[in-house]
């Protein structure tokens, strides 16, 4: 057991070598002992009562400590010191009080508490030993204490307590002398590593003055840094002339705000970089760190000429893609305006098989300019010149719009087309082009991974300020490694033929078109559960209000989609 936290400089608990130990030899030793003045005592003829019970007393408290052994329960300590206590001043009383053959007993517990080495224990027992003797002192002086032995009797007892007590006083001190050396080994090898770890550190540890003179250097400078230019001339020297009004300021708003750092080209090695960090310990006193930082620079710089390449790699790409964006729509106008011309059969009529041509031709021209038109849009978000043509309309209106446009697609996929509207105004100020193109979008990916027989549902709904789209299928759904990718720019999922129908922009916009109105998008989705897109943007200006009593909720035309039984349907505005 350890010695109230002692502990020998390997950071190990003293064992029972030391400490708890000593104590334990010193409560046999007092136990012997009074064993031999009990027999010495029993060949002479003044042997009384009351040194049979002197010596009886003090044999408890030893037997007593004996039985706790090397327990460190302070309130069993704490208990053992006070009966050592009384037992102590209880045999020096029967036995003539302060000045009688057993009056050392009166400091047994200070040699208990010794042989601890706890100087918290030896106060308590310097205490409890004052104490004893003050009781001591007044049965004596009140003449209630009985005679004291005299002739052989006396010296044995004398030399018994004089004898057990200055043991247990000396061992103690050996014993808090032997703790003090491994505390201050300890405490040497400890300085040692630190010094070590400090002195070879590849730092430059210093401390600085609020002038800027060094007080202490500790660890290796950096190159280009000389510890006796530092030493003898200041900090603000080792900077290269233009650089020491940075180290100056550095120094300044350390003082200020108790801590800066800064870059700088030292003298001796101007093509190297020197980073300092300082902080400020008190008032008029700063501590640093300076190392090396011409690997880090060098990193940094590369980093930021790659920025910029990339940057203006991704603004390339973005410019030539907008470029080439328009330079493909002239044609393909020209290609879906002559298609035209041939479906309605305008110059004269066309056999079946050149009118299937022409209705092709038309399809496969309005598939790819609205792949132009998302590839266009995505560069002019990526190179930050989109701008919004922001209005105050009805939600409705452009979610009906665009629901209409997919009906033929939806129709032809065999999937159920519905939406849920609410029968009030959803009045809005957000950009009509780009909430139809995020409807258009949301329904086109929905029916692509919807198989025949499923159903898409387009709910529109605004509450707090907020417009709410939501587009859910009943199809395919998407895996947890595809719905990571899905919002980045030219990302798809699902199988071969999905990816086949699309650039992979359709969710990029519509992530992209949300956050130009200060929305977002999330995506939610399970493999054979299908997949629910909303898309949320503070564009609210009034929600859900009631239609007038006068106006009739109207039929919808055929081409319009199905909005489900509990739905209100309404006339858009002309």
């Amino acid at each position: 057991m350890a010695i109230d936290g002692a502990q020998t400089p390997n950071g190990r608990p003293l064992s029972a070598t030391g400490g708890f130990g000593a104590a334990y030899l010193w409560r046999l030793g007092w136990m012997a002992a009074v064993f031999l003045a009990a027999g010495a005592a029993a060949f002479t003829d003044a042997t009384s009562l009351y040194v049979w019970l002197a010596l009886a007393a003090g044999g408890v408290p030893a037997l007593a400590a004996l039985a706790v052994g090397e327990r460190r329960d302070e309130r069993l300590q704490s208990l053992i010191l006070v009966l050592w206590a009384t037992c102590g001043a209880g045999a020096a009383t029967v036995t003539g009080g302060v000045s009688g053959a057993m009056s050392a007993w009166i400091l047994a517990p200070v040699a208990a508490a010794s042989t601890l080495s706890s100087p918290r224990r030896l106060a308590e027992g310097a205490s409890l030993a004052l104490v004893g003797g003050a009781v001591a002192a007044l049965t004596q002086l009140s003449g209630l204490a009985p005679a004291a032995p005299e002739g052989p009797l006396a010296f044995i007892l004398g030399f018994l307590s004089v004898a057990t007590v200055g043991v247990g006083l000396a061992s103690g001190l050996i014993l808090t002398h032997r703790v003090a050396r491994e505390r201050d080994s300890r405490h040497l090898g400890e300085l040692n590593t630190l010094q070590t770890l400090v002195d070879g550190a590849p730092q430059l540890l210093l401390v600085v003055n609020s002038i800027g003179r060094i007080k202490t250097l500790r660890g290796v400078a950096p190159r280009g840094v000389g510890s006796v230019n530092l030493v003898n001339e200041g900090l603000v020297t080792v900077a290269t002339a233009g650089d020491r009004q940075k180290v100056s300021a550095a120094l300044a708003a350390a003082l200020e705000a108790g801590e800066a750092s800064v870059s700088f080209a030292p003298l001796l090695d101007p093509a190297r970089t020197v980073s300092l960090e300082l902080r400020l310990v008190s008032p008029a006193l700063l501590v640093g760190v300076m190392r090396d930082a011409t690997v880090e620079r060098a990193r940094e710089t590369a980093l930021q000429q790659a920025r910029a390449e990339a940057e203006s790699l991704a603004a390339g790409r973005a410019r030539f893609l907008a470029n080439m964006s328009h330079e493909l729509r002239t044609p393909l106008n020209a290609i879906m305006g002559f298609s035209d011309i041939m479906r309605a059969r305008m110059f004269g009529p066309l056999t079946d098989r050149y009118g299937e041509y022409a209705e092709l031709i038309h399809e496969s021209g309005r598939h790819l300019l609205d792949l132009i038109n998302d590839v266009l849009d995505m560069s002019k978000i990526e190179a930050e010149r989109f701008e919004l043509t922001r209005g105050e309309f009805d939600a409705r209106e452009a979610v009906t719009a665009a629901m209409r446009l997919m009906r033929v697609q939806a129709d032809a996929a065999g999937v159920q087309l519905r939406g849920v509207l609410p029968p009030g105004e959803l009045e809005v100020d957000a950009d009509r082009r780009a909430l139809k193109q995020i409807v258009l979008n949301l329904v086109s990916n929905a029916l692509k991974f919807t198989p025949r027989g499923g159903q898409v549902t387009v709910t529109a709904d605004g509450h707090d300020g907020e417009f709410e789209l939501v587009v859910a299928d009943t199809g395919v759904g998407i895996s947890p490694e595809d719905l990571e990718r899905l919002g980045r720019p030219y990302e798809q999922a699902g199988g071969v033929d999905q990816r086949a129908m699309g650039t992979g922009l359709g969710l990029s916009l519509v992530r992209a078109f949300a956050k130009l109105h200060g929305g977002e998008m999330h995506v939610e989705s399970r493999m054979g559960a299908g997949t629910s897109v909303s898309v949320r943007m503070p564009v609210l200006l009034h929600a859900s209000r009631p239609m007038p009593a006068t106006l009739e909720p109207m039929a919808e035309p055929e081409a319009e989609p199905e909005l489900g039984p509990n739905v209100v349907k309404f006339a858009p505005p002309r």
